[in-house]
Order: structure tokens, then C-alpha cells, then sequence
């Protein structure tokens, strides 16, 4: 008996040592979807904010109908160049760290 227990435990840390292989595969391999599904919990949080700030949309659109058309997309295009500049200095510090960690 105790021999067939001893035979169920090595057959327990093996499949055990199997499932921790397959979870770190797994983790290592999705990483992509991780990504894209990261960008659209974010869209989504960005949709909600619109949702519940009505009057601050509001506000901003007329504000940009008083002002000139040019003015406002002068500062639409520096706004982006700013947001697009910042996300992609975060994308590299944030690859610069995952190289440092291992």
C-alpha cells in the first residue's frame, strides 16, 4: 500500500510540475492579447468618462466654436503631437525596465 501511495505522489509532482509549465507557456505566449485587450479596457474607460461628463464635452465643443477654427486645430495638433511623444517615451522606458528585470 504504501508503495502505491508513493507512486501516486511522484505521479502527483510530475503532473503538478507539468501544469506549472503549461501556466508559464500560456502567460509567456499571450502576452499579445494581454496588449490588445489592455488598449481596449482603456478605450472603454475613456467612452465611460464621456458618459459621465457631459457637460465638460459640451463646454469644450462650444468653447471651440467661439474661438477661431484655426486656433483650435493648431491646438488639436499640438495636443496630439504631445500625447503621441508621450506614449511612445512610456513605451520605451517601460521596454528599457523589462530589459533590466530579465
Amino acid at each position: 500500500m504504501n508503495e502505491r501511495l508513493l507512486e501516486l505522489a511522484h505521479k502527483r509532482g510530475r503532473l503538478s510540475a507539468k501544469i506549472q509549465a503549461q501556466r508559464e507557456a500560456l502567460a509567456r505566449d499571450s502576452w499579445p492579447l494581454a496588449t490588445t485587450l489592455g488598449a481596449a479596457d482603456t478605450g472603454a474607460q475613456g467612452l465611460r468618462w464621456l458618459r459621465e461628463h457631459p457637460g465638460t464635452v459640451g463646454a469644450g465643443l462650444a468653447f471651440s466654436f467661439i474661438l477661431r477654427p484655426k486656433r483650435v486645430f493648431r491646438w488639436l495638433r499640438r495636443g496630439y503631437f504631445g500625447w503621441k511623444t508621450y506614449v511612445a517615451l512610456r513605451q520605451r522606458l517601460n521596454d528599457l525596465s523589462q530589459r533590466s528585470r530579465g
